[in-house]
């Protein structure tokens, strides 16, 4: 028991050190500037190339959408959640040795001599379905509603708003995740690199931009040809010839994700067009629960008949019925489903 007491100590000790050296330390392995980074970039974009040009710049709950975001990917793990993943983690593991005579999960794992590439896809598409189904989980559960329905409370759309959630979503969704991705070996430098790509993909779905899909799969495609070409040709800035190398295979990729790619693209990878459709206030009778639940590959929702794109939605109101009434400000949002005297789910109707 004191094991793990300390573990408890230890992981608040150690991510209060990980969050300062994040912030006080720049560099292309940290969160905290990529976060920034990214939030900029598709900031420019929803000022540059609007798609609801008459929406403001500072959208409704802009602000409010921005503190969700730092507060959800640093302040709440800071809060309770990294002591208690490192527990929670220790304990799964633990639990395997006993019931395996101690088989070492990661030790014994065969991707380990996988090429990394196909890990990094892996880990990904995996990890994308289990959120897919945790999302349709979100919506189907009436307790579990509660707190994801302030994601839903956004009324006007913007790249932050892909963020505004309620903290409960981060225990959901991440005790769900880990098991499968656990049992599949992804380590935390692959977990980086594909969390930086779907926070990316993320900001996109909510961003107030509609991009061709052709551009979108040449994208996708350069990212799948540089980590391929990076593990296959030993990547150096150095070495002419492999950056060479490098760049031809990254170029080719792009343009086939350009030419072949792009018009099935929608088809593959969720998009602000789809997106939109799951914030939509009304929704026929037999989507009652909602439609197109994809965080970042559209297809399973093609596959399990949960896509709904009946017309262009760029101008279609949000929310919820209700919305009107739910709280405006973060301290009572965060009570949602905490505090039943104040609110309940049975204040705001289902997506309907």
């Amino acid at each position: 028991m004191e094991h793990y007491i300390d573990i408890i100590i230890n992981g608040y000790r150690g991510y209060a050190s990980y969050l300062w050296y994040e912030i006080s330390h720049p560099s292309l392995k940290n969160y905290f500037y990529w976060l920034i980074a990214v939030s900029l970039f598709f900031f420019v974009l929803e000022v540059v190339i609007p798609w609801r040009k008459k929406q403001a710049i500072l959208r409704k709950d802009f602000w409010l959408d921005g503190f969700y975001m730092f507060f959800n990917f640093f302040i709440f793990s800071l809060i309770i959640y990294n002591a208690a993943s490192d527990l929670i983690v220790n304990l799964f593991n633990d639990g395997i040795k006993v019931v395996t005579n101690g088989f070492d999960l990661q030790a014994m794992n065969p991707m380990q001599t996988w090429p990394i590439w196909l890990v990094l896809i892996t880990g990904f598409v995996v990890r994308d379905f289990v959120q897919w189904l945790v999302h349709r989980l979100l919506h189907k559960s009436d307790w579990l509603w509660q707190f994801h329905q302030v994601h839903h409370s956004v009324e006007e759309m913007g790249f932050a708003a892909h963020l505004r959630y309620h903290w409960m979503e981060n225990i959901v969704y991440r005790t769900l995740e880990y098991v499968p991705l656990a049992l599949l070996g992804i380590g935390l430098h692959d977990f980086f690199i594909i969390h930086i790509f779907t926070l990316a993909w993320g900001h996109y779905n909510h961003s107030n931009i509609s991009v061709s899909h052709k551009y979108t799969g040449a994208l996708v495609m350069s990212l799948i040809g540089l980590i391929i070409s990076n593990n296959l040709l030993g990547f150096d800035l150095m070495a002419a010839p492999s950056l060479v190398s490098v760049l031809m295979t990254t170029v080719g990729f792009g343009f086939t994700g350009l030419i072949i790619v792009g018009p099935i693209m929608k088809y593959i990878f969720n998009s602000p067009e789809m997106h939109i459709w799951h914030h939509s206030y009304e929704l026929p009778e037999e989507r009652r629960y909602g439609v197109n639940f994809a965080l970042t590959l559209s297809i399973w929702d093609y596959i399990f008949g949960t896509a709904y794109i009946p017309h262009n939605g760029k101008d279609i109101k949000l929310g919820f019925p209700g919305v009107e009434k739910f709280p405006s400000t973060f301290p009572k949002q965060m009570l949602l489903g905490i505090s039943p005297k104040d609110f309940s789910a049975s204040d705001f109707d289902r997506i309907e």
